[in-house]
């Protein structure tokens, strides 16, 4: 088989190692119920520095902060798992208190008081 143009020539290898759409489907289902069927065998272990590791390097980006402050002051090598997670969970219920302590205060009014002269405010 000729092909005319490099566009041809292209697009005959992109059908070919790639499929179609429908193909691309049937791949992306294939991988992924072999990713969900993998189990971890006996003999594998796992080290909690291994599983701090994968945390850190999939936290979201607002523990950006915490994972820096954690790695200014500790030797990543020798946090363990919970001093991990105590470490996140303190981090999220400040941030928990800090939105409920902006949002009671946005809701907080002034008004004046017209039994004490009209100067003194209420909350």
């Amino acid at each position: 088989m000729t092909c005319e143009t490099v566009k041809h020539a292209w697009d005959l290898l992109k059908q070919e190692y790639q499929g179609n759409v429908r193909t691309k489907q049937m791949q992306v289902l294939n991988l992924r119920k072999e990713f969900e069927m993998q189990k971890m065998k006996e003999t594998e272990t796992f080290y909690d520095r291994r599983v701090v590791e994968k945390i850190l390097v999939t936290l979201p980006e607002r523990f950006e902060y915490k994972i820096s402050s954690l790695e200014e002051s500790r030797d990543m090598s020798t946090i363990t798992l919970v001093e991990l997670i105590n470490a996140l969970q303190a981090q999220e219920q400040r941030s928990a208190y800090r939105k409920k302590v902006t949002i009671e205060g946005a809701f907080q009014v002034k008004k004046t008081d017209p039994t004490q002269g009209g100067n003194k405010e209420k909350k």
